[in-house]
């Protein structure tokens, strides 16, 4: 049996630096990431703490292909993904949960 997938992105308070992962285990893996966990890794360095953007595939390795697909585009087709679902970049998913009403 397969496991589910989540690709998801995370930015800084300033929004300036966009980091894309994959994970199938949305909540523990932002709990880590805000938790800075992973010492001297990108997420820590820039601290990338808000996910502002996922989706989630029935199968981790689809989720695996959309991460290493949306990884090589440019900065703006990644804002225009971001923009296409929440275009305020509000926070969607915390280490609590998925967000349902975000508006921050």
């Amino acid at each position: 049996m397969s496991k589910t997938g989540f690709v998801y992105i995370m930015t800084n308070k300033n929004k300036t630096t966009l980091y894309i992962g994959v994970t199938n285990d949305l909540c523990r893996r932002i709990y880590e990431h805000k938790n800075h966990l992973v010492k001297n890794s990108f997420t820590d360095k820039y601290n990338l703490e808000y996910c502002i953007y996922f989706e989630e595939f029935a199968y981790f390795e689809m989720a695996i292909a959309r991460e290493k697909e949306i990884k090589k585009w440019n900065r703006q087709k990644k804002e225009d993904l971001i923009n296409g679902k929440n275009p305020q970049w509000n926070v969607l998913v915390t280490e609590y949960g998925f967000v349902s009403n975000p508006q921050y």
